[in-house]
Order: C-alpha cells, then structure tokens, then sequence
C-alpha cells in the first residue's frame, strides 16, 4: 500500500504522519475524497497496528492521515513519553488542519478515528468541531475516572500508592526542571505500569512497533482520573460509531457505553472481546474493520454510491 511521509506543526512541534491516498472509487465527489485522521492509544505509536486499519480504509477509497503525538515515536517535542491529554488534543486538532490542506481532499468530509486512549480524544475534538463528518471512537477510554476505579479495584491500595507516589514524583521533579520521572507502560499484575490488566504486557508488546518504548512518565496516574471526555459527547452532532469490547479490562465498556448514550447521533457495536483483540491479526479485528466501513459508507459516500443501512 502506497503511503507518504508528511510532517505538520502542532505548538512548537512537529508530529510525524503517514498520508495514504485513497483509491478511486465510490467515496469520490468534484469537491475530493474524505480523510480518516487517525492516532493510537495509551503511549503507542503509529506503527503498531494502525496501518492494518489505515490500508483497510484507503483500499475502500478513503485517504488517512495517521500521526505520532508531540513527544512519542517520530515525533518532535520535549520532554519525552508525556502522554499529557491537553497536547495531544491540540495534536489532533493541528492533524485535522493539515488533513484538511492536502491535495484531493474533501475538507468537509473529515473523519475522526481513535482507539483506546484516543477514542476519548476523538470525542473532544469532534465536540468542538461541528465540520468534522463522522467519529469513530474504538474501546475508547471514555471516563479516567471509572478507568482509574477498575485499576484501583484489580490493583488495590498497594497498587495506588505505588502509582501516586510516582505521579508525585514526577510531577515534583517537573517543577524542578528535572527530565520525566518514568515508569513502565505496560506489566504484569502487581507492578508498577500504567497497563497492568492480565494479559495487557503480551498483548501490547506484541502489537507494537519499533519506534514504541514501554515507558511514560509518571503524571499520567494523577492526570488519569480527571479526564473524562464522554462528558463532551453530546455536543457531537455528526454521526458516531463506538465499538465496545463487553470483555475490556482496560477501557471499561459500561462508561463508554454511557458517553454514547448522550450523543444524538451515535451507533454502538459491541464485541464479545477483550481491550485488544480489535487489532489486525486478532480474532475481532476483520468485524470492527467492516463495520466502520459500513458506518461511513452509509454517511460518507457519493449519494449516487450510498445504500440504505
């Protein structure tokens, strides 16, 4: 699959991007085709397991846009593996700008596409964004709250104390003008990761590609609980497809479920899954993939190419 590097600026940084041009075909109008703008989760990067969607979607006749937030794989900025939800909010705004700009592109048929971390990203950005065309919001972290709850639940009080005392830390040291106090994204039960679900550190890694680091700092435990984007989805007045994973045991499904409650416009799809068993090579993954198809086919396409749902 035919892909190009491009770069854009968000703040005083540069995100690293893959543009795939989509083939011609029944998304085609005078005004061009429409454009998935799609990031990772929690700490990844780009290449670990996006291009399975992104060439599903350009193959059908989308184009895509998919980045790295402002500190993480290719990427520019400073500090480092600070997955700090404010900047990359700005990230995806500043990659809907530039997918907006690019040669062949319909900028009134701008999609959204988030997993995990960033399907609660997606959710922001689309609520404060009446142009974008559709949303599609994968077992999304939709409340940090009830995502902080599960883990306190499974870690107990010797997992929360392990996890404040490092967000203290960092935050402190960044006070300081220290570097990033880090810590493992992704372990086994009982250490101190950010993902700690069994099964999470294997299938993570599995997944991932060779620009991630299994490493964040340690702020994101403090920042977690506060950031509650499935507040922001009934402002989304464009459709919205969110998948659920019944079985997630890093998304919870119920507070997801309850962001797509407030939306005016949204479809839920529900897989008898866990938090990764969506990505390419995963038993659900061919499922999600042809349901979102489906989704902006039916609210995307040339009329003339549309069919009832």
């Amino acid at each position: 699959m035919n892909r190009i590097e491009i770069t854009f600026a968000s703040a005083e940084a540069h995100c690293a991007a893959w543009h795939y041009p989509g083939s011609p075909g029944r998304f085609d109008t005078p005004a061009g085709r429409p454009c998935v703008v799609m990031a990772h989760g929690f700490g990844a990067t780009r290449d670990g397991g996006l291009d399975g969607f992104a060439e599903a979607f350009a193959t059908a006749g989308l184009d895509v846009v998919a980045f790295d937030y402002r500190g993480f794989g290719t990427s520019g900025g400073e500090p480092r593996q600070v997955a700090d939800p404010a900047a990359q909010l700005a990230d995806y705004r500043a990659a809907v700008a530039a997918a907006r700009r690019l040669n062949g592109v319909d900028p009134e048929r701008i999609v959204l596409w988030g997993v995990s971390f960033a399907g609660g990203h997606v959710l922001e950005v689309a609520a404060a964004d009446p142009r974008v065309a559709a949303t599609v919001a994968l077992t999304p972290v939709a409340d940090g709250l009830a995502a902080a709850s599960s883990i306190f639940r499974r870690e107990g009080v010797s997992g929360a104390l392990r996890t404040t005392v490092a967000g203290l830390r960092d935050v402190v040291g960044s006070w300081l003008g220290r570097p990033p106090y880090l810590v493992r994204l992704t372990g086994a039960p009982g250490t101190l990761a950010a993902l700690t679900a069994p099964g999470a550190l294997e299938d993570y890694t599995s997944m991932a590609g060779p620009t991630w680091r299994n490493e964040v700092a340690g702020r994101a435990f403090l920042r977690l609980p506060t950031y509650r984007p499935g507040r922001a989805a009934r402002r989304i007045v464009r459709p919205l497809l969110v998948q659920l994973a019944d079985l997630d045991q890093s998304a919870p499904a119920g507070a997801a479920q309850t962001a797509a409650s407030r939306a005016p416009r949204a479809e839920v799809r529900h897989y008898p899954c866990d938090h990764f068993d969506i990505y390419p090579g995963r038993g659900w993954h061919e499922a999600a993939v042809a349901h979102q198809l489906a989704f902006l086919h039916r609210h995307l396409a040339a009329a003339e190419a549309a069919t009832p749902s």
